[in-house]
């Protein structure tokens, strides 16, 4: 078993990654509900979903898994043995709420007479002294606030307990001491909002329109205590103006404990520039105030380009020296620009507050005996960026530094796959298999439809009319029954739906709410678990389709939520129960890359006992890692990827093939064959595997500006670099040293940030310093990106007299040979914008920080895997957020450079955490195919083939004896290409048919 500390996203995520693949875990989270910060987001970057939208499902999954006990509002309080055999001592806190008699119904709360102010909402709303946290909490279970409660206080009241009709209030409730036997322990205890009201010079505390980001957030949320509507909390006015001040809490070197980065800051500013003007009822002028704008992650710099250019948000880059109120409560900002001082008045100023460790981490951490850096962060290894320095216990999530929540998702897998590693001989042992009801057999029945509608808070609520929508659906043909609910993702909502499945003796369920991408397989459970078929089911999505993009027409979007509730209802009549084909699993993996990602994520594979079969183009293994030498750490990447090659070369699970090209690529999860080519002797082979990961790599941009390949004085930095470690004295006795920063990156070509330059930059600069300090080191740059903990490489290296000089974009330096004196001298020609003048530099060496590309061979990859790329060539996975290194095709992973630029040890934590995702597949006997594939009538197919054709899935072939074409039910993905092809109309998709469709067109119309 496995103990994971803290139920934010990171916790979710490696509690289901261990459940699904064969352990029990114990989720131990302090607060009342799981959830964590993500749970208080309005929307999330840079996709725009509706954060909990995209939660919900997951708490609800994670709440329902056999193989997960959820154990809220408790903390660790000691732990003794070691790796494989911990016993850890939890402390229960009382809820005085019995969490087995309580139903969720809130009566409590409505008759509770004390409040207090909501910490979930910031202090912008209240709650009550029995609360539940949030309104999708998971559990749906209340607790008492002593400090509050009057009957705690002043010995009477009990309303609570005189209205509970559940009787499941319980008042003699005592913390108790629980001891849990692990083997592996994984702490994500998530992180804590600096608090800004130490710097009183921005307001905060003071004046009431000055708000932290979070509380933003809250302000903006559909479920927040405004309900979505932009407005001052102090004289609920809609505001005209609002301001971002970047980096308060952060990278402030006053101040050691928080001079490092916290990442996420520039990225969630932007976001809430442009959502707040979508939620604005007038026209809204938005300013973000920064130092350096820091959006280096996947789509995050076309995101900042779209805000500035397309949405109007203003960046200033400032120094903010004070900020003042006015009568009118509107705040004036007194800043320093590139060019002078400043005032300018807002009626709102948001504080991008940075991410701090939890208060309790340090009490935690000496009873784990897990050592902190010096910032009160998770210490993790060299290359080891999961790890502890306490064997058997792992990180996670912002516990091991500032990170996003994709990154937050891939290290929790991540400590999940080392966890599992770890325990690989006790797999299985401790875990039950689910149990089903009996399905209902529902033939021969007339169609009993229900119907179940979603406010989504506002976020469908507050345009589309639900009741009204609902009433009208209550009298089609067919309809039984019809509901509306607040959030029907919600774990109550799901336990509702069972119900009345049951009292209405239903037999089909449409339910209207959110994108099915993310909702539908958290319904087809619930429908499953109360005896029916999952495919009895249909879903509207009138939040992206109505409320969403018909915002100032609320009439019209709720006419168009009943026309597409009407279709629904016409086709749920005639969708019919499906079978799902069991699957067989090949438990070995095939790994395509065997850079450092590569040989990661088969290393740790076959350590959890699979069978690896590692793919290699190239003639030794390593990949671009052979050419980098040492981290902005000091961290020697050759001895580390020298041990790395020689673990891989010995693992006996491990089949390594160099030198090798793949060749063709079929089958389904849990069953593929891959044909492979190995060079030069031109052997071919077939692999048969149940997985793939696609680690293939980037490459380095070669560029044609700034006399690259034609003086011998430039060199990219990795080419730098290397003669660094070669001691090249043209390099390490250089006088003069110029870098340009974005050669290549964030330019109409490749509008995006290559994210690993700066700080390699950064890391040579210190080199050159240390081998040479008189040396004069030029660093020309747009933004310095040296995110987290890397900060202070950046300070250290101001600190020794590099000197860091911005150039604009549209200003770009110039390079060119010129002699003087019968000597070629390479010049820099740069404009300074905060100096407003021009200057020269006469470079000894000129260094350019190139841009990260896609590997070549990725277009054929994404051709033979069927997986897509995303327009920079990159690989694309399932969902940004929530499914970083899924592919929508199934059983097919990605990880490394060959997903975007990113650095060494971000590789080797996403390279695990493809392990991990793979393992929740191959660990299991048998997966389930999918239902609603296509179907080939014999009597109708005319055998023209067109159908193979186009088949992405190689799923069709054809019968030279019948002269038909047959559907391969093992391959087949419902894609529905084959049906809209066929001219005899002989294909169709299962409950996907024409007397469907037609249903549905004649109901619209």
């Amino acid at each position: 078993a496995v103990m994971v500390v803290g139920g934010g996203i990171a916790g979710i995520q490696a509690s289901l990654d261990l459940a699904e693949s064969g352990y029990k875990v114990y989720l131990v989270e302090r607060s009342p509900a799981i959830g964590g910060t993500m749970a208080q987001l309005d929307k999330t970057f840079p996709t725009n979903d509706c954060s909990m939208c995209i939660l919900s499902p997951k708490l609800v999954e994670c709440a329902r898994h056999r193989n997960i006990e959820v154990i809220t509002y408790a903390n660790v309080q000691d732990v003794n043995g070691e790796p494989g055999n911990f016993t850890v001592s939890v402390k229960k806190r009382a809820r005085y709420v019995n969490e087995e008699l309580c139903t969720g119904c809130g009566v409590c709360q409505e008759k509770c007479p004390s409040k207090a102010p909501s910490e979930f909402e910031q202090g912008l709303g209240l709650r009550k002294a029995i609360y539940v946290p949030y309104a999708q909490a998971v559990p749906n279970v209340p607790v008492i606030d002593r400090d509050i409660c009057i009957y705690f206080q002043k010995g009477k009241c009990r309303a609570c307990e005189m209205f509970c009709k559940a009787k499941a209030i319980d008042f003699t409730q005592t913390d108790q001491i629980v001891e849990i036997k692990v083997g592996a322990i994984i702490l994500c205890p998530g992180f804590d909002e600096f608090d800004a009201s130490i710097f009183t010079n921005y307001g905060y505390g003071i004046f009431p329109n000055v708000l932290t980001s979070i509380q933003f957030e809250r302000l903006l949320s559909a479920s927040g205590p405004f309900q979505g509507q932009l407005i001052r909390s102090s004289d609920k006015k809609p505001p005209q103006k609002i301001a971002w001040i970047q980096c308060v809490g952060s990278r402030d070197t006053h101040i050691a404990a928080n001079s490092y980065c916290s990442s996420v800051c520039c990225t969630y500013a932007i976001k809430e520039a442009v959502v707040a003007k979508e939620h604005s009822s007038i026209p809204l002028e938005t300013a973000i105030f920064y130092i350096d704008i820091r959006t280096h992650g996947k789509g995050f710099e076309r995101y900042y380009e779209r805000a500035e250019k397309e949405q109007g948000v203003r960046f200033i880059r400032s120094r903010i020296h004070s900020v003042y109120q006015d009568s009118e409560g509107d705040l004036i900002l007194r800043y320093v620009d590139e060019n002078r001082i400043k005032e300018e008045k807002f009626c709102l100023l948001v504080l991008s507050v940075g991410l701090r460790p939890p208060a309790l981490t340090e009490e935690l951490a000496k009873k784990l005996g897990v050592e902190l850096n010096q910032y009160g962060f998770c210490q993790a290894g060299d290359f080891a960026p999961v790890t502890t320095s306490k064997p058997g216990i792992f990180t996670a999530g912002v516990f091991s530094g500032p990170k996003d929540i994709p990154e937050s998702v891939m290290g929790a897998s991540a400590a999940a796959s080392e966890a599992a590693q770890l325990l690989a001989s006790s797999r299985h042992s401790l875990t039950a298999e689910k149990q089903y009801p009996p399905e209902r057999d529902v033939s021969g029945e007339e169609p009993r439809i229900g119907v179940f509608i979603c406010h989504c808070g506002t976020n469908i609520g507050g345009v589309v009319d639900v009741p009204n929508v609902r009433e009208y659906v209550s009298s089609l043909p067919s309809v039984v029954f019809a509901d509306e609910n607040l959030f029907t993702c919600s774990q109550d909502t799901q336990q509702r739906i069972k119900e009345k499945i049951e009292e209405y003796n239903l037999n089909r369920v449409v339910i209207a709410a959110a994108s099915p991408l993310t909702h539908e397989s958290l319904f087809q459970e619930t429908i499953r678990e109360a005896g029916l078929n999952k495919y009895l089911f249909e879903m509207v999505n009138i939040r992206n389709q109505c409320s969403w993009v018909h915002t100032h027409e609320p009439d019209k979007a709720t006419e168009k939520a009943k026309d597409l509730v009407r279709m629904a209802v016409a086709k749920a009549r005639l969708i019919k129960p499906l079978r799902q084909m069991p699957l067989e699993i090949n438990h070995a993996a095939l790994v395509v890359g065997g850079g450092i990602a590569g040989m990661t994520s088969a290393l740790n594979l076959a350590e959890q006992g699979f069978e690896v079969h590692l793919v290699e183009r190239a003639s030794q293994l390593g990949g671009i890692a052979n050419r980098i030498y040492h981290t902005i750490e000091g961290l020697d990447v050759q001895a580390f990827l020298k041990d790395l090659i020689n673990k891989v070369a010995q693992q006996p699970l491990i089949h390594i093939y160099k030198e090798t090209d793949i060749l063709e690529f079929s089958g389904y999860v849990g069953n593929f064959k891959t044909g492979i080519m190995v060079r030069p002797e031109g052997e071919t082979k077939e692999i048969n595997h149940g997985v793939a990961i696609i680690a293939s790599g980037g490459d380095v941009f070669k560029p044609k500006e700034y006399l690259y390949g034609q003086h011998p004085s430039v060199f990219t930095m990795l080419e730098l670099e290397g003669e660094i470690a070669k001691g090249n004295p043209q390099v390490c006795a250089a006088q003069n040293i110029v870098m340009i920063q974005c050669v290549g990156s964030r330019d109409e070509e490749r509008p995006y940030c290559s994210r690993t330059c700066c700080s390699k930059a950064v890391g040579c600069a210190l080199k050159l310093k240390e081998l040479n300090p008189e040396a004069n080191i030029y660093v020309l740059y747009r933004d310095i990106r040296t995110y987290g903990f890397k900060e202070q490489y950046y300070q250290e290296a101001r600190a020794k007299g590099v000197l860091f000089i911005p150039y604009d974009a549209a200003d770009k330096p110039k390079v060119e040979a010129v002699t003087e004196d019968g000597k070629e001298i390479l010049r820099v020609n740069v404009s300074d914008p905060i100096l407003g003048m021009d200057f020269s530099i006469d470079a000894d060496v000129l260094a350019l920080a190139t841009a990260t590309v896609p590997s070549p061979g990725s277009e054929e990859l994404s051709r033979l895997f069927k997986v897509p790329l995303n327009e920079d060539g990159f690989f694309l996975e399932a969902h940004v957020k929530l499914r970083p290194v899924d592919f929508s095709t199934e059983g097919v992973f990605v990880c490394g450079l060959a997903h975007s630029p990113k650095l060494i040890e971000e590789s080797i934590a996403q390279a695990e955490a493809a392990a991990s995702r793979a393992a929740t597949i191959l660990a299991k006997d048998v997966i389930y195919g999918q239902g609603a594939i296509a179907s080939i009538d014999k009597e109708a197919c005319s055998g023209c083939q067109i159908c193979i054709g186009v088949c992405p899935y190689s799923a069709i072939i054809f019968n030279e004896e019948d002269q038909v074409a047959e559907v391969q039910e093992l391959l087949c993905k419902g894609c529905g290409n084959c049906a809209a092809a066929c001219p005899s109309g002989a294909c169709s998709i299962k409950n996907l048919a024409n007397e469907h469709i037609l249903a549905e067109i004649e109901a619209l119309v």
